[in-house]
């Protein structure tokens, strides 16, 4: 297959010009995967503490403190690798999402202005804080929809490709208040634990209304996608990622339903299942553009920098992406598992 594409190009496999690019967007759309699954559930945190009680808000957003700064990592670290690789896609990607791109800046600078912020103020005004915290999350959550349903469509114009954005961002909400919810079940006890269960439930069929959703319209709005996955030698793959979304979407509903029916025992089962389907609609979706940045109309060839500065960005990947690696399997390996409070020091002499 790789030959058969650098043919098409007129490029050898083994020419810069082809592989470089390539390996550019893979690490690109890493980024973008790690960016979800470990940004996710701060976001949906955020998301969530808006609608809980006031009482519970502190310890939410201090569950949250060890991982603050790595989450924010991959936002910018995608951008600019974009930026950097890619930069002749401006104008058809980045230059038609300045709406959802404005949100995502405000609702980012929001959720750490905010969370920072609610640290050093009086406990009368931390409550304000905590809320711009939420409000923020939910800005960026419904960016993210946004977008998504922005690129699905081609960008096409129109009131019903508008309203379709509207219903992507707030169900891109509730997938990351799922995640966000299926986390806290798995780190806390009590009423939080209980109150979880709740959001979990009220947001996981507005998941699979996304999920499905931007299928559809992705399909039905590009005839090259649609033969892609019509085409009978790809039966297979159709039916497993179908089947694979609908066996976690019901499993995750039977497990939620449990935990209200039998017990409010600790279960990462939910967590897991739903990064499952986040990981399964990202897939499908990189399969379905592969090797366009813009539908039938630009690749990543098309769109990518001279050789010189692609090396240059390939360097610095090489050199910046295993100390990240290694600092966020260091920060993120404890984010797992039931939260404990740290021993009390030794004050014997």
């Amino acid at each position: 297959m790789i030959d058969s594409l650098a043919a098409l190009l007129g490029l050898g496999a083994q020419d810069p010009a082809f592989w470089i690019p390539l390996a550019l967007m893979v690490v690109f759309f890493a980024i973008v995967v790690a960016g979800v699954l470990l940004d996710g559930f701060d976001i949906g945190v955020g998301c969530v503490s808006l609608v809980a009680p006031p009482a519970l808000r502190p310890r939410m957003l201090s569950l949250l403190g060890p991982w603050r700064d790595a989450n924010e990592f991959w936002v910018f670290l995608g951008i600019g690798l974009f930026a950097a690789a890619f930069p002749y896609a401006w104008p058809q990607t980045l230059g038609r999402l300045y709406l959802p791109l404005s949100l995502l800046g405000l609702g980012t600078m929001l959720r750490s202005v905010c969370f920072e912020w609610r640290l050093r103020a009086p406990p009368e005004h931390q409550g304000r804080w905590q809320f711009g915290f939420g409000a923020g999350a939910v800005l960026v959550a419904f960016s993210h929809g946004y977008i998504l349903a922005r690129v699905a469509a081609g960008y096409q114009p129109g009131g019903g490709n508008a309203g379709f954005a509207v219903l992507m961002g707030g169900c891109a909400v509730a997938v990351y208040s799922l995640l966000g919810a299926c986390w806290l079940m798995m780190r806390e006890a009590g009423e939080l634990r209980v109150r979880a269960v709740g959001w979990a439930r009220r947001t996981l069929r507005w998941g699979a209304v996304g999920a499905v959703g931007v299928s559809v319209v992705l399909d039905f709005s590009n005839a090259g996608v649609f033969l892609k996955w019509g085409d009978g030698t790809h039966w297979l793959a159709v039916g497993l990622v179908w089947g694979t979304l609908l066996v976690c979407f019901v499993l995750t509903e039977m497990t939620l339903q449990r935990m209200i029916s039998h017990s409010y025992r600790a279960s990462a089962l939910p967590y897991a299942l739903v990064l499952v389907i986040v990981l399964v609609v990202l897939g499908g979706l990189a399969y379905s553009f592969f090797p366009y940045l813009v539908l039938d109309e630009v690749t990543l060839w098309d769109a990518a920098a001279p050789v010189a500065t692609l090396r240059l960005a390939l360097s610095a990947v090489v050199v910046a992406l295993p100390v990240a690696l290694i600092f966020n399997l260091w920060v993120y390996w404890r984010m797992l598992g039931r939260s404990r409070p740290p021993s009390p020091p030794d004050f014997r002499p």
